[in-house]
């Protein structure tokens, strides 16, 4: 087996976790932690190998805001829409990151610096509104914190 064939790896993934209870959510969860997105191509093989078919695999990657269709960008910039952070400024500094950026949730920037994404509790309900970039919480994120972070990471 060519261990560097994305559509091998998948079938790698899906063989190894076929006779798990519940296996799709753990299925697409190893794909995107493996591959950073999921493969629309890979949709269908899901679907045979998990014995379900190509619309409910569709379904739930398309009903979870964490799973990706496409490749992200080399950061990943997630901002709290949950309540706690709308209540304290979240959907202003979700509109800055967009104009920031220019380009809208759910995208990357042009460059390819920076995908953009909606999220619903980083779980940092008491240190609202808060993001993420990458693997790193940010609380209390004011207007200034937020551009001083997106600069960077555009220049990076």
């Amino acid at each position: 087996m060519n261990n560097s064939d994305p559509k091998q790896k998948i079938q790698a993934l899906i063989e190894s976790h076929q006779s798990m209870k519940g296996a799709l959510l753990p299925l697409l969860h190893a794909i995107q932690d493996q591959f950073g997105f999921i493969p629309e191509s890979s949709v269908s093989d899901i679907a045979k190998g998990l014995n379900l078919s190509r619309a409910e695999v569709h379904g739930v990657i398309t009903y979870y805001h964490f799973f990706r269709t496409q490749p992200p960008g080399r950061h990943v910039v997630q901002i709290c829409r949950a309540e706690a952070c709308q209540a304290c400024g979240a959907d202003a500094l979700l509109d800055l990151a967009e104009k920031t950026l220019g380009c809208a949730s759910h995208h990357t920037t042009a460059n390819g610096a920076v995908t953009l994404e909606p999220v619903y509790c980083l779980g940092l309900c008491a240190s609202s509104p808060a993001m993420q970039v990458d693997d790193k919480l940010h609380a209390r994120v004011t207007a200034q914190k937020l551009t001083t972070l997106l600069k960077q990471l555009e220049s990076a």
